[in-house]
């Protein structure tokens, strides 16, 4: 099973030095320049154990999507059009983890986490926290501008938030089939690195024309340095099927006057109601 170095760094994934620079399009292989594709996780056991990389939002994208804002069709929005949102009440819960996305900047603390939000944007996410589900922590990589992302679906509260039975790689594929709009659940067990989906998702009269392609290469389809591999692998499959998805977004539609989203002024007394019953969801 993979120890952390001194430095923080799996030694699982020290070693892995085989891919080249150029090999793929819209972001680097952070294993080139020292990096690695699974995160740093905190108070594993064994130590040194960490989160798949498994989601990939490609700098081929356009520019509006890689923008780290909500208000001009950036990233925040591009997820809240598969209804994942900020964390409840903008607090954190559990433990930060690192990655380090070969990009000379080292190992770094995630930006945030972004939860489920049961298709309520102000206090769906606390839900989230309690009841489980679609969560992701995100990093950027500094010289590409594309966007990791570790997804995964994860149990309840009382259950102390593990992640569920085969739940990277479906929490990769629920995000997947929201984002292009599949009709039927994603066939996880039968992708491939051939596998492709395509389909458009929207929100705040954004609309954003997702293709993804699965790629092999980058993780191993292993259980080694996974965090919980005993409860997410089933059925004698390893943790993590080795495919990560690469994401590349195009803006289709906007909203009708530049600017935008939704700037409607909310009551006190509305953001009073939310606060309270978010409050006492948390009591």
């Amino acid at each position: 099973m993979a120890v952390a170095s001194d430095s923080g760094m799996p030694m699982g994934q020290a070693a892995i030095r085989h891919a080249k620079r150029d090999q793929y399009s819209g972001f680097d292989d952070p294993r080139v320049n020292g990096g690695y594709m699974l995160t740093i996780a905190q108070n594993t056991n064994p130590p040194g154990l960490g989160e798949p990389l498994n989601t990939i939002l490609s700098a081929d994208s356009d520019a509006r999507v890689l923008a780290l804002n909500s208000d001009e069709g950036g990233f925040l929005n591009y997820m809240l059009s598969t209804s994942l949102g900020e964390e409840c009440l903008g607090q954190h819960y559990g433990d930060y983890q690192m990655a380090n996305l070969g990009d000379g900047q080292g190992n770094v603390t995630e930006m945030e986490v972004l939860r489920w939000n049961y298709g309520d944007i102000y206090i769906g996410t606390c839900r989230e926290t309690f009841n489980g589900g679609l969560h992701l922590r995100y990093w950027r990589q500094n010289n590409t501008g594309a966007y990791f992302m570790a997804v995964s679906e994860e149990l309840d509260l009382a259950a102390n938030h593990l992640i569920a039975p085969n739940g990277y790689n479906l929490g990769r594929d629920h995000m997947v089939g929201n984002l292009t709009d599949q009709q039927s659940v994603i066939p996880t067990l039968n992708l491939t690195n051939t596998s492709t989906y395509s389909g458009s998702s929207s929100w705040a009269n954004y609309t954003y024309e997702t293709s993804v392609k699965y790629i092999s290469g980058l993780l191993q389809n292993s259980s080694e340095g996974v965090n919980h591999p005993d409860s997410v692998a089933v059925n004698g499959r390893p943790a993590i099927d080795g495919l990560v998805a690469v994401l590349t977004v195009k803006i289709t539609g906007v909203p009708p006057s530049s600017g935008a989203l939704i700037n409607v002024a909310v009551p006190v007394s509305a953001f009073v109601i939310v606060l309270s019953t978010a409050m006492a969801m948390l009591l």
